[in-house]
């Protein structure tokens, strides 16, 4: 039989020098067939249009709304492409142990040009998975940026960079928390949803 042609619906992002093999993106990639790693030309020394325009010609070329799952530096990207003329195909971001890219620039001197931190609030559904011990992000700043980003904020403790030296290969839980977040898009949906009819409503009897 041949293959079944399975749509891409989530792009991942991984983050300075990529993920490699045994990395937790990488499993999700193979065990989730709807999942595409969006490869960068550049990992080591990453530049923040070129990353966004590979990113961009992604998005485009899918041609549909996907899912976001992002590591470290591929959460800032996330965050970056929230400003793209795309940012409306996103459906939401799991955004797991983003890097705060002052905190990279003193472990990494000169290697990333990503201009500064993104502030802006995202415009789509967005859950941060954030660690009490990651050397890449402060808690008072991981604080900070969910808030900055309107994202829901989930700490799992002392876990590091959620990485492969911090023991997460294949990371079964991640699944579980963009269900979680698809779970709460969706209630999101409906809520929204309500607000514009009860507003619809109130507009129909102001006009009586």
């Amino acid at each position: 039989m041949p293959p079944i042609d399975i749509p891409v619906d989530t792009l991942i992002l991984p983050g300075l020098n990529g993920s490699p093999e045994a990395h937790w993106q990488r499993h999700w990639a193979r065990d989730n067939p709807e999942s595409r790693v969006v490869e960068q030309h550049d990992w080591t020394c990453p530049e923040r249009e070129d990353w966004l325009a590979v990113l961009e010609r992604q998005v485009d070329m899918l041609g549909r709304g996907v899912w976001l799952v992002g590591h470290s530096l591929g959460c800032v990207l996330a965050a970056r492409f929230a400003e793209s003329r795309l940012a409306t195909r996103i459906r939401g971001a799991l955004l797991v142990a983003p890097c705060d890219l002052d905190a990279t620039e003193v472990l990494h001197p000169c290697a990333i040009k990503f201009g500064a931190m993104p502030q802006k609030r995202l415009p789509f559904p967005s859950l941060i998975v954030g660690s009490l011990n990651d050397p890449y992000m402060p808690v008072d700043r991981l604080q900070r940026t969910a808030q900055a980003w309107g994202s829901d904020l989930i700490d799992i403790g002392n876990a590091g960079h959620i990485n492969i030296a911090s023991g997460f290969g294949r990371w079964s839980a991640g699944y579980d928390f963009l269900e979680l977040l698809k779970e709460r898009s969706a209630v999101a949906d409906v809520t929204r949803g309500r607000l514009f009819s009860a507003a619809g409503v109130q507009q129909g009897l102001s006009l009586n």
